[in-house]
């Protein structure tokens, strides 16, 4: 079992089997270990390297996902969700998808004019951009950075459409740009609440902005006109599975149009790293947890892969949780769909030929 770390997710970094890391110990310098209190585990400082990809827009083919192309302006994430189930990705860069994937943080400053490169390239066809698909677009190195606004700033520019996930409320920095985008019918945000108990919330998402402040958001991001739909995922079973009505409830006061909800996933490594924040944080209802988690995902493991049912959970436990959500979001007026956004309105970015005429 791992040790607790003040605002940090994992408890200790766990090795990639799939790609042969071994297993570390996230010590940090000498300035972490001056800054260990009492004895107990020091203090993790976050670092931050710039990447430099050769593009910036990801395409996948999944059949259960609804956009077939996404951007991260960051590699890894600050806030630490224990349940991220990007957090394997990290292993990618000989680093563990524990405690190096809140703290061991990349950067692309470049994303900006790389995205405008790619949207000027002849026959590009426009679709839909999504942000916060694998890390959250909006974490705290944002506020330097600004990539995320960088980019809005591009699509802005070319009225080309984009979606937002995101359990920051720094997303309402951006309502400049995405106001008069969503007038247009081009942006739309999903924000993530997962609790509303900030006990709850600052173990399993240590480093995410309070709910309330999610919420906040929320209003002021509907107040502003743009579509805002709330996401309830991941649901855990027998830790936040009691507040689905209750954020609901709360996200139809806050002026959401519509919400939704998955099943906690532990695919690869995040699987041993939840076990063991489970038995640090929660040991009086581990094995509980993960046997409801083991059944909702067909008996006997502890992840589904599958497509489609990888967000859906099985079973007796998977349906009354459905059952729940269902009622409780027509009873909320939040069984709405979700709209889609146009891309009839894209023209190309202006090339530099262009601009000496203006």
């Amino acid at each position: 079992m791992g040790e607790s770390r003040p605002s940090r997710g994992a408890t200790h970094n766990r090795e990639s089997t799939r790609f042969g890391l071994a297993e570390r110990e996230a010590d940090g310098d000498w300035l972490d270990a001056r800054e260990a209190i009492d004895g107990g585990a020091p203090k993790l400082r976050t670092t931050v390297t710039v990447e430099k990809p050769k593009t910036i827009i990801t395409h996948n083919k999944s059949p259960d996902i609804p956009f077939d192309r996404s951007i991260n302006p960051y590699r890894g994430c600050e806030h630490g969700c224990i349940y991220c189930f990007a957090r394997p990705t990290h292993a990618y860069h000989d680093l563990s998808p524990g405690l190096d994937f809140e703290t061991r943080l990349f950067a692309k400053p470049d994303a900006p004019a790389l995205l405008r490169e790619a949207l000027a390239k002849p026959g590009y066809v426009c679709a839909n951009i999504a942000f916060g698909t694998n890390t959250d677009p909006y974490q705290p190195i944002e506020r330097e950075w600004r990539i995320m606004r960088g980019c809005v700033e591009v699509l802005a520019e070319t009225d080309h459409p984009l979606t937002i996930t995101t359990k920051s409320d720094r997303v309402v920095r951006d309502i400049d740009l995405l106001a008069p985008m969503a007038a247009k019918g081009l942006a739309s945000v999903m924000v993530s609440v997962t609790s509303l108990d900030p006990r709850i919330a600052m173990t399993v998402e240590p480093r995410a902005p309070h709910p309330e402040r999610r919420l906040t958001a929320v209003r002021r991001l509907a107040d502003a006109g743009i579509p805002v739909f709330v996401s309830i995922a991941p649901v855990i079973p027998m830790i936040t599975d009691y507040e689905l009505e209750h954020i609901l409830e709360r996200a139809a006061e806050s002026g959401a149009s519509a919400a939704s909800f998955i099943p906690v996933r532990l695919p690869h490594e995040v699987a041993p790293l939840f076990r063991d924040w489970l038995d640090t944080h929660f040991p009086d209802r581990a094995a509980k947890v993960m046997a409801t988690i083991q059944a909702m995902r067909g008996g006997g493991r502890d992840n589904d892969p599958g497509f489609f049912s990888r967000m859906r959970g099985q079973g007796v436990w998977g349906e009354l949780m459905r059952k729940r959500f269902h009622i409780a979001a027509r009873r909320y007026g939040l069984d709405k769909p979700v709209p889609r956004v146009r891309t009839d309105l894209f023209r190309p970015p202006r090339g530099a030929q262009g601009e000496l005429f203006d």
